[in-house]
């Protein structure tokens, strides 16, 4: 181990399922910036397994033992939402660096705490927005702010997933509407995080946030629970720019139709689709100028990919291209991108759009 390399500890990083060793281990040991010292799960046998597997040196049971340690520099925040703001804050208050998922928190306020507790510490913070990590859609972000289009206009956002009715034991949480994690904050905030990304926030919103079903099946009990939890979020608004927005987040029982994204402008059109979720998927960009007959495929430069040609594909590139980043900013002490008081604006959007689904009117943010 060097004093130059960023030592990192995960919670939450189960050997047998979730993001942490999907995507979080395979990113961080592909970056040369970083060294991954320390592994906690809630069960010892689980921590050590996934220490032996990624040839960690430590493992824990105690995320306290973990933060405290001060061979760790950085700490990963990978599990259920509702457990956000304990772990983050134990993090924070041992003046850790701090990555944590999305969302952030089970509420704004929750959220809010997390954010200035981080800023009064003076550390580096991010959330796992990785999205914005995507080669992709970087380079669209890029284009925009160029003038490919022009002058945005309008925009339409769908976001089709399979599953609805049906999910494993280990997900039976985002079936609980007050558990943070559900098809508004998780789908939906990934999804209108990036349409924030590429063309600017909203200034008013209007929302129908909805249940489509009662009870769903455990796919590994056969379990039937209860469903709380939204699975169609439908917004209309206005950009701060002036473009109008549609957006359509929604699970379906099967034959989800994945992602799509188009923008249009006075001076031509860009389209970013994916087979799934955007936030851990390859996203094919397409584009025309208004002289062009049909939309083409978009190469991408080599900016846009920050991170080395062996990082895996899928869940592990976008979270390694924000690691990368984060990186950074540890090291000029600058702000990361997207922080806290990022994931802060968008629970207050989503806050919003909930808002106006309750109410029937529109809301100014």
């Amino acid at each position: 181990m060097t004093a130059e390399r960023i030592r990192v500890g995960i919670i939450g990083a189960n050997v047998d399922y979730g993001w942490g060793v999907r995507a979080h281990i395979p990113a961080i040991q592909a970056l040369p910036e970083f060294e991954l010292v320390a592994v906690c799960t809630t069960r010892m046998e689980t921590a050590e397994e996934t220490a032996r597997q990624f040839d960690v040196p430590l493992a824990f049971d105690d995320h306290r033992e973990l933060v405290s340690r001060p061979d760790i520099d950085l700490v990963l925040v990978c599990v259920r939402v509702a457990s956000h703001q304990l772990l983050v804050t134990a993090a924070l208050e041992a003046g850790k660096h701090v990555f944590c998922e999305w969302p952030l928190a089970v509420s704004t306020e929750q959220a809010v705490a997390m954010r200035d507790l981080a800023d009064a510490q003076g550390v580096r913070h991010m959330v796992g927005l990785q999205a914005r990590g995507a080669p992709a859609i970087n380079r669209m972000r890029e284009l925009i702010e160029g003038g490919y289009v022009g002058e945005v206009l309008a925009t339409t956002m769908r976001s089709s997933g399979g599953g609805l009715g049906r999910r494993p034991s280990t997900l039976s949480w985002t079936l609980d509407n007050t558990l943070g994690g559900t098809g508004l904050t998780i789908s939906g905030g990934h999804s209108l995080d990036l349409l924030r990304y590429c063309l600017g926030e909203f200034e008013q919103v209007s929302g129908t946030v909805a249940r489509s079903i009662d009870s769903a099946t455990l796919t590994d009990t056969g379990e039937t629970v209860e469903v709380t939890a939204p699975d169609n979020v439908l917004v209309s608004g206005r950009l701060t720019s002036g473009a109008v927005a549609s957006i359509h987040i929604k699970s379906v029982p099967a034959h989800g139709t994945g992602f799509h994204f188009e923008v249009h402008g006075t001076e031509g059109a860009i389209v970013a689709t994916s087979d799934s979720g955007v936030q851990g998927a390859d996203v094919t960009l397409l584009g025309a100028r208004n002289d062009e007959p049909t939309l083409a495929e978009l190469p991408l430069e080599s900016g846009d990919r920050w991170v080395p040609a062996e990082t895996p594909a899928g869940p592990p590139l976008n979270v390694a291209q924000l690691f990368r980043r984060l990186a950074e900013r540890i090291r000029d002490g600058a702000p990361a991108d997207p922080d806290f008081g990022n994931a802060v604006i968008l629970h207050r959007l989503l806050d919003a759009i909930q808002s106006a689904s309750d109410s029937g009117e529109r809301q100014t943010l």
